[in-house]
């Protein structure tokens, strides 16, 4: 099952266009804690992975914050754990789009557009 992608670029974009964008980023708490993408149109929630790796086992109780009715942005650090994440959700019938590269590519992403000016 293939999960729709979008780059840091187009997400860059997106945030540019005052379009609303629901970030779920999949990183541990303290993680999370440290950095995470924010923006004035980010609507931004941390559930760690394990959450959604053990929703088979727990049910979805952890999940009824998230929007059924939109796309949800998912992210971690490099994007594999984000990955397995969308995919899960997806088969839960989310609407998931996966963020290339994780915050480390934002981050790479955010700091080439600084060093551009």
């Amino acid at each position: 099952m293939t999960v729709k992608l979008i780059s840091p670029k187009a997400l860059y974009e997106k945030l540019a266009n005052n379009e609303p964008v629901f970030l779920l980023d999949v990183r541990a708490e303290e993680k999370y804690s440290d950095y995470h993408i924010t923006n004035h149109n980010i609507e931004s929630q941390n559930i760690p992975k394990n959450v959604i790796f053990d929703l088979e086992e727990n049910g979805e109780e952890g999940l009824q914050s998230l929007p059924t009715n939109s796309d949800i942005v998912v992210t971690c650090t490099t994007g594999n754990s984000a990955r397995k994440c969308a995919e899960i959700l997806s088969k839960k019938e989310y609407q998931v789009t996966l963020l290339e590269g994780g915050i480390t590519a934002w981050k790479q992403y955010l700091e080439r557009k600084h060093n551009d000016k």
